[in-house]
């Protein structure tokens, strides 16, 4: 008997172009929340469109908070904050600390929220995970995405360049994700989504062919780039999974906000990792000189010089990635430090 089920939890609307913040109140109504908003956002992003976003529900007093790092003390600050006011919704307005804020109280207290980026940095924007730091780790954590996104490609393309290269690379690093997602099916059976894995690569894909077009203050950059990020966001919500977009390129990235904390921008530090671990997967004759050429041209970073970090601690990090967490990737139960300085050193990273 067939009893398999799933429960694909997507946003209802994604408005994604030039001056579309201030259809943000419209893309509200459509979703029928009620209540009094709770405006969670960050000192520059407040500053940028704080008061284009509470003009638009002044009928409704909506309330604000401010939140300076992305920490489970910032969460439980929203929660006080939206029970004290008695929030009916939240909208997250900013880059990834509010957004992954917004969206695990939304999920502590059972209320919707919508997604305001004005940075085109990560793909959190509509998956259904959020990434909070604690201590020397960081928690990857399951959450309901957003009922809606509105990204306003003009805001979105002022916003600092190396932002949106980092939300390149991130996307782009989803090659190896998948490669490690499907690794992990043949070997350890774990359950993979065609479907999924499919988006995921066409996404990057999309990406890297893009990647000659991708310039700094250009708003058809910030479209393009934001609309990949919304449909990785939306592999991850399929797979209930950050599987399609996170791998052992991720895993050294989490590594190296361990040992080398606050150095370099996550989605730049996977996209160094994705070359790396590229070339584990497929060898010389792999795609590896291809991501390193498409990160290239965006002005993203490439080599642990580039990333303000030192070649020991990049072989630290790829050696030591595989203790992250309980996910099989090519890295399989650790790879040995003769093995890491010879990938890192045959695709130029040290």
């Amino acid at each position: 008997m067939f009893d398999k089920s799933t429960w694909i939890k997507l946003p209802r609307n994604v408005l994604v172009g030039h001056g579309v913040l201030d259809q943000l109140g419209e893309a509200v109504d459509e979703l029928y929340l009620s209540g009094r908003p709770l405006v969670v956002t960050s000192p520059t992003p407040n500053e940028l469109a704080g008061d284009r976003v509470t003009a638009q529900f002044a009928a409704d007093d909506p309330a604000t908070v401010v939140v300076e790092t992305a920490s489970f003390e910032s969460i439980e600050r929203v929660i006080d904050t939206a029970e004290r006011e008695d929030a009916g919704y939240l909208i997250a307005l900013g880059g990834g600390k509010p957004i992954d804020i917004a969206k695990m109280a939304s999920d502590h207290l059972n209320l919707g929220f919508v997604a305001v980026p004005t940075a085109a940095s990560h793909d959190g924007i509509v998956s259904g995970r959020s990434s909070i730091p604690e201590g020397d780790s960081r928690h990857s954590v399951a959450a309901d995405p957003p009922l809606a996104v509105v990204a306003d490609t003009e805001i979105l393309a002022r916003a600092p360049w190396e932002l949106t290269t980092a939300g390149c690379a991130d996307i782009i690093s989803n090659y190896t994700a998948v490669k490690d997602w499907r690794l992990a099916n043949r070997l350890k059976n774990v359950e993979y989504s065609e479907y999924a894995g499919a988006l995921s690569e066409l996404t990057a894909e999309m990406l890297v062919e893009s990647a000659d077009s991708i310039k700094k203050g250009h708003e058809e950059s910030a479209w393009i780039v934001v609309k990949a990020l919304v449909s990785s966001g939306v592999a991850m919500s399929i797979a209930s999974s950050s599987r399609p977009a996170s791998g052992a390129e991720h895993l050294f990235s989490h590594q190296l906000d361990r040992i080398a904390p606050g150095q370099a921008i996550h989605g730049h530090q996977v996209g160094v990792g994705s070359i790396m671990t590229e070339y584990l997967h497929s060898g010389a004759k792999g795609q590896w000189s291809d991501i390193r050429d498409a990160l290239a041209s965006i002005d993203a970073p490439t080599t642990a010089d580039e990333l303000g970090i030192s070649d020991e601690l990049v072989v630290e990090a790829l050696t030591t990635a595989h203790t992250i967490r309980d996910r099989y990737t090519i890295l399989g139960d650790g790879i040995t430090e003769e093995a890491a300085i010879e990938v890192a050193t045959r695709t130029g990273v040290i």
